[in-house]
């Protein structure tokens, strides 16, 4: 029987580009986890994206998991627009390169073991998960320790 996981997520950059920051909540019955990483130059979305990687990396066997996050760039990117991308090699409706494009093959890597609902909350909205993770991932981002691609 697989572990229903409830995992909470959100990035952050202080200019974006700029110093990112990223937090990730893990909740198991009253097992909670918190990631988060600090990052010298990236961009906000890049941290959207590697707070959900670097949590759905973390869990070493297959689980179902509800996923929140605020960004909708996340939740429609991984549940409608990578289909598209992947028929067209990598390109969008304007032929330009998808962005980013490490980051998405490494997520739908990472999603493969996984049975994932993708659930969009509204920022700033005291939803309380994703208020934690919107103050801790600024705090990373205030506090860099690695390089974009080192994680």
């Amino acid at each position: 029987m697989l572990k229903k996981i409830e995992m909470f997520t959100d990035g952050s950059c202080l200019y974006n580009p700029g110093p990112g920051g990223l937090c990730t909540i893990i909740r198991y019955k009253k097992y909670r986890k918190i990631i988060k990483f600090g990052f010298y130059y990236t961009t906000n979305n890049r941290m959207e994206l590697m707070a959900a990687i670097v949590g759905l990396e973390f869990l070493l066997k297959p689980c179902i998991i509800n996923l929140t996050t605020d960004s909708q760039y996340l939740r429609l990117g991984i549940i409608l627009w990578i289909y598209n991308w992947k028929k067209n090699n990598w390109l969008k409706k304007n032929k330009k390169p998808v962005r980013n494009k490490d980051l998405w093959l490494r997520l739908d890597q990472a999603l493969k073991k996984h049975i994932v609902t993708w659930v969009w909350t509204k920022s700033h909205n005291n939803h309380q998960e994703n208020e934690i993770c919107d103050k801790i991932a600024k705090k990373e981002a205030k506090n860099p320790k690695n390089n974009d691609l080192l994680i």
